[in-house]
């Protein structure tokens, strides 16, 4: 098959790595094209993946930056050492009654510090948190700030909150179980999660837009229209300003770049020059 840059949005099923869904991804295209993601999800979550093609690699930062949004259900009586149900028991106590856990929610919106998981993807002291945690190295796990836009009780029964929340990059919903079962005088750990929104792509609407499409709708791209009868020279790298049939600005210096009606690439311009980032 011929290589292509591709950006997909896919839904991840539960059981399987990030890593190993994109495994039948990769198995599409050639071994020498790059296959990545812009946000992992853990092992036992589900949900929304934008998932990265060839140059389209480059643009991780554009999509990783985005809000997501997340339904999970926390588990109260338990919180274990990586804050979710594949781990195991370090602390137990008494499950909360729904009065509590209702008197907690609402300090859980809005900006806070935020300590993440020991277990997670964090660089501590210029190595991966859970590496350390996985070889029994005690470290500090450092806060960070992060923001709770929304968080909406969807159920409680007795024993298990389900919620909808919306969130900042950055932001683990694992400790936020944890938070939330310390605040209630309980223990807690993340027992479901799925990812149903990353900006503005939301998983039951999403899934199949086309590159240009999922492009045109992050709402960050300004738009410079080439005409196409200059396809040749720009095809060399010759991306001048006299080829420009019309552009919109862009407040964050990234452009989807068209030939007539054809998408062509994302660049940057930065500085009066244009870096072209991946081509289509």
């Amino acid at each position: 098959m011929e290589a292509r840059t591709e950006i997909l949005l896919m839904d991840k099923p539960v059981g399987v790595t990030s890593f190993r869904f994109l495994d039948s991804v990769k198995k599409r295209y050639p071994e020498s094209v790059k296959v990545g993601h812009a946000g992992t999800l853990d092992r036992f979550a589900s949900g929304l993946m934008i998932v990265l093609v060839g140059n389209a690699t480059r643009l991780n930062p554009l999509f990783s930056s985005m809000d997501k949004s997340y339904e999970a259900l926390v588990s109260f009586g338990a919180e274990t050492d990586t804050l979710d149900p594949d781990g195991s028991v370090v602390r137990t106590a008494p499950v909360p009654d729904e009065q509590t856990v209702d008197s907690v929610l609402p300090s859980f919106t809005g900006v806070m510090m935020q300590r993440p998981p020991e277990y997670s993807a964090v660089h501590v002291g210029g190595r991966r948190a859970y590496r350390n945690a996985v070889r029994g190295i005690d470290f500090e796990m450092p806060e960070r700030q992060v923001e709770v836009f929304s968080l909406e009780k969807l159920s409680f029964d007795g024993s298990g909150l389900r919620i909808r929340v919306h969130v900042s990059k950055g932001t683990y919903i694992r400790s936020l179980a944890r938070d939330i079962g310390q605040s209630c005088g309980s223990a807690a750990h993340l027992q479901e999660l799925r990812r149903i929104s990353i900006g503005p792509y939301e998983i039951g609407s999403c899934l199949g837009y086309d590159t240009a499409r999922i492009l045109d709708e992050t709402g960050l791209l300004g738009t410079v229209v080439y005409s196409d009868r200059f396809e040749k020279e720009i095809s060399n790298g010759m991306i001048l300003d006299e080829y420009i049939e019309s552009i919109s600005p862009s407040a964050s210096g990234f452009y989807s770049m068209y030939l007539g009606k054809r998408l062509y690439a994302v660049a940057e311009k930065s500085g009066g020059r244009t870096k072209v980032l991946a081509r289509f």
